[in-house]
């Protein structure tokens, strides 16, 4: 008789991480993650929708899932249910690695490197400190950094907050010449005026990439930008969600980095995304200021994508520090092994264990379990009104 889902069940878990369980009726579990922590009661919700999809399948018929859950409804598409679609598929593929004892890169090709090169956050959301903290990554021994552009930033903004931009970057390479590579987040926050004018005068810092350039919704403007971006590589899509949306990106034939987050995409369609960018000669930089499930479904798609130069990770991101009087957040808190996970020389190598290659601690979810609430920053420029953060 053919294994049917016995359950799927979601966690709240310090600092803001969301993890989802499945378990088979013979014993069989795997672990998935979800993202949108502010919106964390809808992605529940979406989880506990989406289990009613799918309790009483067969596990492994991981595709035909996927598209129950993003296709079976007459109403589709969004972030909350597109991030519960994806934990549950990460749990899927997590089960299936399990049952066969191989990792899930070995479903997907096999291995195409023996490590994947790792970069850290520095700067905070708010960038400050940067030197003292690349040197801390250095020490850490990753060679290449990201940090927020700015803070926030109007239509139309003073040469001073510029200036300011400008001297961060400057900064680091007085300090550290191009011994690390430099990657610069707009994050969404600076609008089409000021990133031609930052742009412009960020060319001659020769950054590893500028990512999400303008706010969402705005990519139809990624062309009239690229002309001021000199050699700088432009970097985009952690919120997209579909191969179809990232299929449109890529036509444009603009942005030279694509980093989909697999906690939005699904593991599967992340490999499928990547396959797509090879063809447009495009580099992938999967999305990933999350937690250790999304880095581990990450990571099993960088060892058998040939066009994914670096993975984000959050080691010591400033998002995890805890919110609410909650305590800090790592990895390693909810790895019963956190080896796999662990950075060597600022990259990992290629993960031996089965399914998604870690050892999640149920003991340490049920312990840390929290209802979190994150509440949306208020960022506003100078005359009150709304900014982007």
């Amino acid at each position: 008789m053919t294994d049917r889902i016995a359950m799927v069940r979601g966690h709240r878990v310090a600092p803001r991480w969301i993890f989802v369980e499945v378990r088979t009726e013979e014993g069989l579990a795997g672990w998935g993650e979800a993202i949108v922590p502010k919106r964390a009661a809808a992605v529940l919700g979406a989880v506990e929708d989406l289990a009613r999809n799918v309790v009483g399948a067969d596990p492994s018929r991981i595709e035909e899932l996927w598209q129950r859950m993003s296709r079976g409804g007459f109403f589709r598409d969004g972030p909350v249910l597109a991030t519960a679609s994806a934990a549950i598929e990460h749990a899927l593929w997590d089960i299936k690695g399990r049952r066969h004892g191989l990792g899930v890169h070995e479903f997907l090709g096999g291995a195409v490197r023996d490590h994947v090169r790792l970069y850290a956050w520095v700067g905070g959301d708010r960038p400050n400190d940067v030197v003292a903290q690349v040197k801390a990554r250095l020490d850490q021994g990753f060679t290449a950094v990201k940090m927020n552009a700015t803070e926030e930033l109007d239509l139309l903004d003073s040469a001073e907050r510029v200036d300011a931009v400008v001297a961060r970057v400057d900064a680091i390479r007085s300090a550290y010449g191009n011994t690390v590579d430099v990657a610069l987040d707009f994050h969404g926050r600076v609008h089409r005026a000021m990133a031609k004018t930052l742009l412009h005068e960020l060319a001659q810092y020769r950054l590893l990439w500028v990512e999400e350039p303008l706010p969402p919704g705005q990519e139809d403007l990624l062309p009239e930008i690229a002309r001021h971006a000199g050699a700088t590589p432009l970097a985009t899509g952690e919120r997209l969600l579909t191969r179809a949306q990232f299929a449109r990106l890529l036509e444009m034939r603009v942005v030279d980095v694509i980093q989909p987050d697999v906690s939005l995409t699904g593991l599967f369609e992340l490999e499928k995304i990547c396959r797509m960018a090879e063809a447009y000669d495009v580099a992938v930089a999967p999305h990933c200021p999350n937690g250790p499930i999304s880095l581990a479904a990450s990571v099993q798609v960088d060892f058998c994508a040939g066009n994914v130069i670096i993975q984000e990770q959050s080691l010591g991101l400033h998002y995890n520090q805890g919110y609410a009087g909650l305590p800090p957040g790592e990895m390693a808190d909810y790895l019963l092994d956190p080896a796999p996970l662990s950075p060597v020389d600022g990259r990992l190598p290629r993960p031996e264990g089965p399914g998604l290659g870690i050892e999640i601690d149920a003991e340490a979810v049920e312990a840390r379990g929290a209802d979190w609430t994150l509440a949306d920053p208020v960022w506003r420029v100078d005359d009150g009104r709304y900014a982007e953060w």
